[in-house]
């Protein structure tokens, strides 16, 4: 199983009301909706490292992590080779933009959400997260 991990990018750790979401670009097959940025992890990182690594590259940013959104079984299951954990966070330093993968990125205000057409293993997170 290949560990993906993403960034509930939001504008307080302590009551979010607006979350970034990052629109595909390749490979065709995603290529228009929706995820939360992030992406796989290397060898010999921490899911934690990955992530701001992940985030450096594709959006130019540096965060601070908050907790993590937790799946009940430990993991959110995107496909039968991959899950994903994502952690809340708040930018530190840079503004966001679209640089590897993504064309466009939107800040959904909290009860809009889920207005864009998610990644199918996104929804449920996304879900689970406008009801905390």
């Amino acid at each position: 199983m290949r560990l993906v991990v993403g960034a509930a990018l939001v504008d307080s750790l302590d009551a979010p009301t607006r979350l970034l979401a990052a629109r595909r670009s390749a490979p065709p097959a995603l290529a228009g909706r929706w995820e939360l940025p992030g992406g796989k992890v290397e060898a010999g990182e921490t899911p934690q490292q990955g992530l701001h690594r992940e985030l450096r590259e594709e959006l130019g940013v540096a965060v601070e992590l908050g907790e993590e959104v937790r799946h009940p079984d430990g993991a959110w299951p995107l496909t039968p080779e991959l899950e994903m954990r994502v952690w809340w966070a708040v930018l530190t330093a840079g503004t966001p933009a679209p640089l590897q993968d993504h064309d466009e990125l939107r800040w959904l205000v909290r009860g809009r959400w889920l207005s864009v057409d998610w990644l199918p293993g996104d929804v449920p997170l996304v879900t689970a997260m406008q009801a905390l």
